[in-house]
């Protein structure tokens, strides 16, 4: 008898909890209604990961200025959840708690979503082979961005060059999902470039080895990178940075003469 009695203040607790959450909604809305300067819009209430359905309870609604509505924007869960057994919307884009719901991150009902969804207008999807060496370690995941460099020639002849920056990875194997955080030694990475991009990159791959270069998130400028070849890193002494404390040594010149020589070669000797 304990066990059910516990049991029913429990589901009463629940019921009684679940009205007054729905009361308070109910008060809100009717809230809203009165006040013409806000609306009611559609937002993510938990992250919604790229490709997957946009079901009912990952979505919340939020108070937002009327003149303030971004272009796009839901008003009314009707407008994003299929009618009974129809086909889900999905997401575009990998969805994080919070933002707003817009057009322009869901497919159509019953829509297909791939990377196509993902890349911008006119550019182009492309796959280069990698390796661990080449591919940053497998630290690469959809949404970083990267240098490529390639590098060919034999022996003396051996020299690097950057031919593109600042580009998008996609996919990684057959991986799309931006918010995949597992690193993981990838052997296809799929890269968003411009026509123009592809056909150098088309080159490229058949000339030499691609290697990728992971960008900071820091933006920068960027500038046009020259070849290096062996024989620019093959130097006689290592380099040293501009501005860095240059070696030197004491010599007593009579009694009290001291004066500082910088040091010149291996060493310098005096007698």
């Amino acid at each position: 008898m304990r066990v059910k009695s516990l049991m029913m203040t429990i589901l009463g607790v629940g019921l009684a909890g679940g009205a007054v959450m729905m009361a308070q909604e109910q008060l809100r809305q009717s809230q809203v209604a009165a006040d013409p300067t806000i609306v009611s819009v559609v937002a993510v209430a938990e992250a919604i990961p790229f490709g997957t359905p946009i079901e009912g309870y990952k979505l919340t609604t939020i108070d937002w200025p009327a003149d303030s509505v971004p272009a796009g924007v839901f008003t009314n869960f009707d407008d994003v959840l299929p009618a009974s057994g129809g086909e889900p919307r999905r997401a575009k884009r990998a969805l994080a708690q919070g933002e707003l719901l817009l057009e322009s991150k869901v497919s159509d009902f019953g829509e297909k979503v791939t990377i196509v969804q993902t890349l911008g207008e006119n550019n182009r999807a492309m796959a280069i082979s990698v390796d661990a060496q080449t591919g940053v370690g497998g630290f690469v995941t959809p949404g970083d961005f990267v240098d490529i460099v390639l590098t060919r020639g034999r022996n003396d002849e051996l020299r690097a060059v950057t031919i593109l920056q600042n580009i998008r990875i996609v996919g990684v194997d057959q991986t799309a999902d931006e918010e995949l955080d597992q690193p993981g030694v990838a052997r296809t990475v799929t890269v968003e470039v411009t026509p123009e991009q592809g056909q150098r990159l088309a080159l490229a791959q058949k000339a030499g080895q691609l290697s990728l270069s992971l960008r900071s998130l820091q933006t920068a400028d960027d500038e046009p990178l020259e070849a290096i070849r062996l024989s620019d890193i093959l130097l006689e002494k290592s380099p040293v940075a501009d501005g860095a404390p240059k070696p030197v040594v004491k010599v007593r010149r009579g009694t009290s003469d001291i004066q500082e020589v910088p040091v010149a070669g291996n060493a310098t000797r005096t007698n």
